[in-house]
């Protein structure tokens, strides 16, 4: 439109002048559009058929080929330990010579132990922190309650070699379902048996590392506090309260904790939840 305005002046004595004043008021007018979408009023109809949402990285990556693929969001793993220092209370556990109670004692390994996952990265929930004696049950539901945990019980043993430690994991359990598909409460251990030998082992073998005469893998047994748990679950034993002198058992606390952390850290990449958090590992 504006070449045939310019033909119909050009011989106007006034033509280049009104040339100039019509590109002027175009540009004026174009001017006075662009500010206002920016101001935030509506695109012409033009301009807004011709606009495509761009999705957010987090809804869509782009491949190594250019191809436009949806992401997968990352799966979740391990990042919380559940300490569980035996006994407490009115039970005091095995007992030793000189006054040692294996209450006692599980309890002030249980503070190295933390410090020593914590190091690692985990989060940590003690079933107790002082003397109380939370039942079985109660245990075993604060490693059931969380979502990418594993479950570590601590004990002293009244028997066996002093200076060597062992792991016990729940011997294998058959799976079980009762009527509405659920697992019972005393079966909750047998979907993650294998998981705790993984972690049974890992740890075990770090152990026999720094305590000599200690087995080279995890023991099986049925221990009662592992078989309600629905988590990895194992239980470390330091022998003995039967020892003389309670320094020795002192003696054993941080490498018992530095073989449980690592031990922990290096099982963390073999357990991947899975993405529904009702399906099992």
């Amino acid at each position: 439109m504006l070449l045939d305005v310019v033909r119909f002046v050009r011989n106007d004595v006034h033509g280049k002048l009104r040339v100039a004043l019509f590109v002027l008021a175009v540009l004026f007018s174009a001017s006075r559009e662009g500010a206002s979408s920016s101001s935030g009023q509506p695109a012409s109809p033009a301009v807004a058929q011709q606009t495509t949402p761009v999705p957010t990285p987090a809804q869509q990556a782009v491949g190594a080929s250019g191809a436009t693929q949806t992401a997968t969001p990352p799966a979740a793993g391990v990042n919380i330990v559940v300490l569980d220092p035996a006994h407490g209370g009115t039970d005091l556990g095995a007992r030793g010579t000189g006054g040692i109670h294996e209450s006692d004692i599980v309890l002030e390994f249980a503070a190295q132990v933390r410090t020593a996952l914590e190091a690692q990265g985990f989060q940590v929930v003690q079933t107790r922190q002082g003397n109380a004696n939370p039942s079985f049950d109660d245990r075993s539901a604060m490693a059931n309650a969380q979502r990418g945990a594993i479950f570590v019980a601590l004990h002293i043993a009244s028997t066996g070699v002093p200076g060597t430690a062992r792991v016990y994991v729940m011997n294998d359990l058959t799976s079980a379902v009762d009527a509405t598909g659920l697992i019972p409460w005393d079966r909750a251990q047998a979907p993650f048996a294998s998981l705790s030998r993984k972690l049974g082992d890992q740890v075990q073998a770090l152990l026999a590392q720094r305590f000599k005469g200690s087995p080279a893998v995890a023991q099986t047994a049925s221990v009662r506090q592992l078989r309600t748990t629905a988590a990895p679950a194992i239980a470390v034993e330091i022998s003995s309260v039967t020892v003389e002198d309670r320094t020795q058992l002192d003696h054993m606390a941080p490498g018992v904790a530095d073989a449980i952390a690592r031990g922990a850290a290096a099982f963390r990449p073999t357990y991947v939840l899975p993405a529904n958090p009702g399906e099992h590992p």
